[in-house]
């Protein structure tokens, strides 16, 4: 075990997924991060201001959410890579920040330790209930990336993946742990620095009097300059031409935003991750994602030593949804089994996709513990009757 220059804390931990995700931040290369403590998510920050020093960065207590969640995008436009972390009620008070930061194309990462809500709710005690919340929770017309890690292994390595999603297309993607998995202690593998891959800023090789902020090469992604570099450009959450400066006509407003959402859509083949098993003939499809997914792997091996035909989809992306991919197996499955600890969000999803040609069957729960493997089990088995 040994950490090189860039802060990568290389070699065999036995850590939980908040301090891995840490981890994963500093090997990705972020050097800022403000936030505000908040069970179950403070011992990824905690860590990180312990780190910090050492590496050479910074981490600010803010007086709350809302200061947190716009003092990291000073600190992108300021040349630094920036996250912040919280759970249930801060992650509500982020949202107007989070829509800005769709707005100005600002590469941040935000992480969500969900727990049980709505409201304070159950502080301590995992849910699975933000994950609508983060696809829809700012207003108007915009791209997220979420991922969903599903042990501490995965917090580190899905938190350099949203890192680098975050900078490839500029926009702020969301890490949607849960309580259980950022406080689970497994085993943890960090490889040395050079064989992590690292997307770098997209810092524009432009001249000052060439540089226009949000024009773009033809990927639908604008280069970046930051401040103080003798560029001149205006960062607003108003609709803006490609100078960044404000327009208000109708032409701009349509051209913005539909770019906004095709930098997404036109790369959602590589963005989706998923992990599949056994879904070439299966019946019943069990979609789930984050610390559910442990639990329906459970229920999956029971239902196949019954003799069932039983296939895994696991949502390693849940944001954009793989509407493709469920489209495509909805047309050989005969239903799909979808376990949340909530009381529906993302089965909404699988049921549009799948457009009535498989059944889409709930398996809820409120939150505040997990499922029990047999309750999924009795679903599968409804479902392939």
């Amino acid at each position: 075990m040994k950490a090189d220059p860039r802060g990568v804390l290389s070699g065999t931990h036995f850590i939980d997924g908040d301090h891995a995700c840490c981890e994963g931040a500093l090997a990705a290369g972020a050097r800022f991060a403000a936030g505000y403590p908040i069970t179950p998510s403070t011992e990824v920050v905690e860590r990180f201001a312990s780190r910090i020093p050492v590496v050479g960065g910074t981490f600010i207590q803010m007086e709350d959410e809302l200061a947190a969640s716009i003092t990291l995008q000073g600190a992108v436009w300021g040349g630094a890579k920036a996250f912040t972390v919280t759970s249930g009620p801060g992650f509500s008070l982020m949202m107007e920040h989070i829509g800005y930061a769709a707005m100005t194309e600002t590469p941040c990462v935000f992480v969500d330790v969900q727990r049980g809500g709505p409201s304070t709710g159950l502080p301590t005690l995992p849910a699975q209930a933000d994950m609508m919340q983060a696809r829809w929770g700012s207003h108007g017309d915009y791209e997220i990336i979420a991922l969903c890690p599903n042990s501490p292994q995965e917090c580190f390595d899905l938190t350099v993946k949203a890192f680098n999603f975050s900078e490839e297309f500029r926009l702020p993607v969301m890490l949607m742990m849960d309580e259980v998995v950022g406080h689970m202690t497994e085993k943890v593998v960090i490889p040395d620095a050079d064989q992590i891959e690292v997307f770098p800023r997209r810092h524009t090789h432009k001249s000052a009097d060439e540089y226009l902020p949000y024009a773009t090469n033809g990927d639908g992604v604008p280069e970046m300059a930051h401040a103080g570099e003798g560029y001149r450009f205006h960062v607003t959450g108003l609709t803006h031409d490609e100078r960044g400066y404000p327009n208000m006509t109708p032409q701009t407003q349509d051209k913005l935003v539909r770019r906004l959402q095709s930098k997404i859509h036109d790369a959602a083949d590589r963005i989706t991750l998923l992990e599949e098993q056994q879904l070439e003939g299966a019946d019943v499809i069990v979609v789930s994602y984050g610390i559910t997914s442990r639990v329906a792997q459970r229920a999956i091996e029971m239902a196949r030593e019954r003799g069932l035909r039983v296939g895994k989809l696991r949502l390693i992306t849940c944001w954009p949804f793989p509407e493709q991919r469920i489209r495509e197996l909805a047309a050989t499955a005969k239903a799909f089994v979808v376990p949340e600890l909530n009381l529906g969000q993302m089965v909404r999803e699988v049921e549009r996709a799948a457009g009535g040609k498989a059944k889409t069957i709930l398996v809820p729960h409120a939150g505040g513990s997990v499922h029990r493997p047999e309750d999924i089990l009795k679903a599968i088995v409804e479902a392939s009757r």
